[in-house]
């Protein structure tokens, strides 16, 4: 009789032990149906876009091993799918979003952009980071707004999220761009540009290390950092939807942002559900 009267709190402390592991990475839920995990990795490995190009979210040493918050999100998403992970390295987006096409990746972590989504489906995002600008010290341009005048000239890199933005935006400075984020530095720096385009956190750092010049304070725009896959694979979004959802949840994103000393994004706030 007593054992009866036991069972329900032993059945409740099970449940409330299993969600505890899941939630602390012991346990890993079931991967999805078949189909689904042909849809999103049809090679049988998944390969995954990683743009090195943003330092925040991976970097690439001399020996041309990657490493980052997206790397780490792409092998999560490997080991809970049972599948090999294969890391495609770029050194920009825009190299990235071109290749959506042709069958050279499976996942990408990328700025949510509505020239991207032409050819790119997209999870809500799991990070926000801020863009901005750098500015010589000596220059009178003091507000994000101050930038848009009449011939100011700003670096961007070539294919960024900032790039998209700001051709839209900007209506009387011209833009000048560079291949990548890092070359947009250096034409600002050699071309005495008024301003060059791009993410606080490395922005800070130049300026940090160069002090001729300043960052803005305030910032143009609110880049929101996502996972996509290439277009028509709708089953696989949704999947990856939840998958990103439970990275936030979790504490795995802040986690990571923590490990990479990552201080200038946030972790994104949860996704409506639909």
């Amino acid at each position: 009789m007593r054992a009866r009267r036991l069972a329900p709190a032993i059945r409740l402390w099970g449940l409330v032990l299993f969600a505890a592991l899941l939630l602390a990475g012991g346990l890993r839920a079931e991967p999805p149906p078949a189909a689904v995990l042909r849809e999103i990795a049809p090679t049988g490995r998944l390969r995954a876009a990683i743009n090195y190009g943003n330092a925040m979210l991976a970097s690439r040493n001399q020996a041309g091993e990657l490493s980052g918050i997206s790397v780490d999100i792409a092998r999560e998403l490997g080991a809970r799918l049972g599948l090999p992970v294969d890391l495609v390295p770029y050194d920009t987006a825009g190299k990235v979003t071109a290749a959506a096409g042709h069958d050279a990746w499976d996942i990408a972590f990328l700025a949510v952009d509505q020239v991207r989504a032409g050819e790119i489906s997209f999870t809500a995002p799991y990070l926000l980071i801020e863009g901005t600008y750098a500015v010589p010290e000596a220059s009178s341009l003091r507000t994000v707004d101050d930038i848009d005048r009449e011939g100011a000239q700003v670096a961007v890199g070539r294919g960024s999220a900032y790039d998209h933005f700001l051709t839209k935006k900007l209506k009387l400075a011209s833009i000048r761009r560079a291949p990548t984020s890092e070359d947009a530095v250096k034409l600002f720096v050699e071309q005495k540009l008024d301003a060059v385009a791009g993410v606080r956190q490395p922005l800070e750092v130049f300026a940090r290390d160069n002090p001729a010049f300043r960052v803005i304070p305030g910032r143009f725009m609110a880049i929101e950092q996502a996972l996509g896959v290439p277009k028509g694979r709708d089953r696989a979004l949704r999947y990856l939807v939840g998958f990103i959802e439970d990275l936030k949840a979790s504490g795995f994103v802040a986690e990571a942002l923590a490990h990479y000393r990552q201080t200038e994004a946030v972790v994104a706030p949860p996704s409506p559900a639909p």
